[in-house]
């Protein structure tokens, strides 16, 4: 019996995690699409900090996929952008979460690393859209170098400095994992 009170108190304290996550993406993703940053060749969206959280919670990876799908969907993103960002978000998740557990026990070390699969992600998956489905003034190579300083600053640089601020709390902020 208390077996599967710990199994739906995980699964409870797991969607509540990545529907968290999911919101704060879609918030953050707001704020900055109301001064046009979010989208387009240019962007620079504070949500994709968030995408270090697999390093400490798997149902990051969920929840920012499901924020990212959502944001998409509420800026106004055509159709080939809610689905190929949203799963550039997805990849880079995953590997997020990948390259938390190799490196749990190298916090510094995860911490440097943990930005690069959503800045590898979006930088080899958004361009093309930005080209070919945007159909914007500009070569691919172009929107390879504007995606990626933004997701070097956003996801990277951000990302790390939110790894520093959680890291020392972690046990207290992602309890989904431990139960």
């Amino acid at each position: 019996m208390k077996k599967s009170i710990n199994s739906s108190k995980r699964a409870a304290l797991y969607m509540a995690e990545g529907g968290l996550i999911a919101a704060l993406y879609v918030v953050l993703t707001m704020l900055v699409n109301a001064v046009g940053l979010a989208n387009y060749p240019i962007q620079l969206r504070l949500s994709e900090a968030l995408c270090i959280l697999p390093v400490f919670t798997p149902a990051a990876i969920p929840g920012l996929f499901l924020g990212c799908l959502l944001s998409n969907l509420l800026s106004g993103c055509i159709w080939q952008d809610v689905i190929f960002g949203s799963l550039a978000t997805l990849i880079g998740a995953a590997a997020t979460f990948l390259i938390g557990k190799v490196c749990r026990e190298r916090p510094k070390l995860c911490g440097l690393v943990a930005g690069i699969p959503a800045v590898l992600a979006n930088t080899l998956i958004m361009p093309p859209v930005l080209k070919f489905a945007y159909m914007l003034p500009g070569n691919v190579w172009y929107f390879f170098l504007t995606v990626g300083i933004g997701e070097l600053l956003s996801a990277w640089l951000l990302g790390l400095v939110l790894f520093t601020a959680l890291y020392p709390r972690r046990e207290k902020i992602f309890r989904a994992y431990r139960i």
